[in-house]
């Protein structure tokens, strides 16, 4: 039983002897062709059947030519649509990034500058903070930070507190340190000019320190209140 069966997995199946053949036709059918091809006589053809082979060739070497330059076109016009597909995605991530930093959402590093406030008899309430903040943002500060925990943003408020200020909910206290990205020597000469912040928090009987940086990280991040009835439209 065992020998019958192996003998009825080594008898090719008709399928495969009809496959073999035909393989087997094609090929002798090339080899006679490139035969042909090779000895090149064309003894026995007419001129006028020469003139028609010539003609068929070149129709064919024109049709093969144009299906290459549209075939070129299309390969180029892919290559250009790949181009601008990857450089608009590349666009919108930054577009994305840009929008997370302003939002203060992720954290941010870069160049930028620090102002540190000492104020030993408490007189820096929220509206000087916020007031050197706005000094900061009008030179150019990208992404700002007081005392490592208090992200910020556009709706950021500043209110002052019992226990010192609230900057978006968080607690701050002096000495204020506020960190700033953007260009370092603007934001510096913003903060320190004659009649500026620094000679604002002097005449409160503070001091007030700056130091930049080329590269400063802020890893605060802003106080995102979840929307209550708003949902994002389809």
């Amino acid at each position: 039983m065992p020998d019958k069966n192996w003998r009825s997995l080594l008898r090719p199946a008709s399928s495969q002897i009809v496959m073999a053949l035909l393989l087997a036709g094609l090929a002798f059918a090339m080899t006679m062709q490139f035969r042909h091809k090779d000895t090149g006589d064309y003894s026995g053809v007419r001129g006028g059947e020469l003139i028609e082979l010539l003609r068929s060739l070149d129709a064919a070497n024109e049709r093969i030519s144009t299906q290459v330059s549209e075939l070129t076109v299309t390969r180029n016009d892919l290559l250009s649509s790949t181009k601008k597909s990857a450089e608009a995605e590349r666009q919108a991530r930054k577009r994305a990034d840009d929008l997370n930093i302003l939002a203060g959402s992720v954290a941010a590093s870069g160049p930028g500058a620090t102002i540190t406030i000492d104020d030993p008899d408490g007189r820096i309430d929220a509206a000087a903070l916020l007031n050197a903040v706005s000094e900061l943002r009008d030179a150019g500060a990208e992404a700002v930070a007081i005392n490592g925990t208090a992200r910020v943003v556009a709706q950021t408020y500043f209110l002052d507190d019992e226990d010192g200020v609230r900057v978006g909910g968080r607690a701050v206290k002096s000495p204020f340190v506020i960190e700033a990205i953007g260009d370092p020597s603007t934001m510096a000469e913003a903060v320190t000019f004659r009649g500026g912040l620094a000679d604002k928090v002097q005449n409160r009987g503070g001091s007030l320190n700056v130091t930049t940086s080329d590269k400063i990280t802020i890893t605060a991040l802003a106080d995102v209140k979840r929307p209550e009835y708003a949902q994002p439209s389809s």
